[in-house]
């Protein structure tokens, strides 16, 4: 196994926070810069990973430093940053939709084909005020937003995705609930669509705000993706640490961990053609 496809479906929540900045929100999530959509680092993602193996290796295992390195060496893995594809949408019209849009979809293309595996899905090309959906729900709402509904055959775009999510009830959902809009009306719902929630830290003697803030997080069913790559010789590296999810597939990453957020649903695909 030379290059894997590390598929996470959010849980709950998600804070794979930048640290504080000034502004409205306190806290907010990490965003790619061209495109300020919600991103998980690499050196988070992979941070996550090195933590999640010594839960289920033990930190002294000559396996950790090996593959995810150590301060003077490199490891023999390399992680990319997990991509935003789908986004959970509320509909005013019915059941939340998960939203993508033709850029997301071209750039999954392109890194299936990076990792060596079959890329072959059609990318529609809705135009301002249009989403595309595989049945006609009439206008369609998301969020304040409305939209004309264009009809196509969404079957082939939805199997190319599927094997990122672990759940089979969740697959067999997303051919209903996936819309694809475009590229500028996406990312409205990128940059606006998330959670921002209040937290508070109350005094032990008056019960008083003692410290009130603002957090952005990203919902759960989220779709993220990432690229793992085998950088040594040894062809066992990745199929090493994909046993670190044979028993329990699912793992946290950024922030809140004690209250519950940053928590992800693992599927793991091979350029082989192998999946956890």
């Amino acid at each position: 196994m030379k290059n894997s496809l590390l598929g996470l479906l959010a849980e709950t929540s998600l804070h794979p926070g930048v640290g504080q900045v000034i502004g409205a929100v306190d806290l907010p999530v990490a965003r790619e810069k061209p495109t300020d959509y919600p991103v998980i680092v690499g050196s988070s993602l992979k941070g996550a990973l090195r933590d999640r193996a010594e839960q289920v290796w033990g930190i002294e295992d000559e396996r950790i430093k090996r593959i995810f390195g150590e301060q003077d060496n490199a490891g023999a893995i390399a992680v990319t940053d997990a991509r935003l594809l789908l986004l959970p949408v509320r509909s005013l019209s019915g059941h939340f939709k998960w939203v993508t849009c033709p850029y997301l979809l071209e750039r999954y293309h392109r890194d299936l084909k990076l990792a060596g595996m079959l890329a072959d899905f059609p990318l529609p090309q809705p135009g301002n005020g249009q989403a595309v959906m595989n049945q006609n729900q009439g206008q369609l709402f998301l969020e304040e937003l409305s939209f004309d509904v264009v009809v196509a055959n969404l079957t082939t775009v939805v199997e190319a995705i599927s094997p990122l999510i672990r759940h089979a009830s969740v697959r067999e959902r997303l051919l209903g609930g996936l819309v694809i809009v475009n590229d500028d009306e996406f990312a409205y719902f990128a940059r606006y669509g998330l959670s921002v929630n209040a937290r508070n830290v109350l005094d032990n003697g008056t019960k008083t705000s003692a410290n009130l803030w603002y957090e952005e997080s990203i919902p759960p069913d989220s779709l993220f993706y990432a690229l793992l790559f085998n950088r040594s010789k040894k062809e066992v590296v990745l199929d090493e640490l994909k046993r670190i999810f044979i028993d329990r597939p699912y793992f946290q990453v950024g922030g809140n961990e004690t209250v519950g957020q940053g928590w992800c649903a693992i599927s793991w695909l091979a350029s082989g053609g192998e999946a956890l």
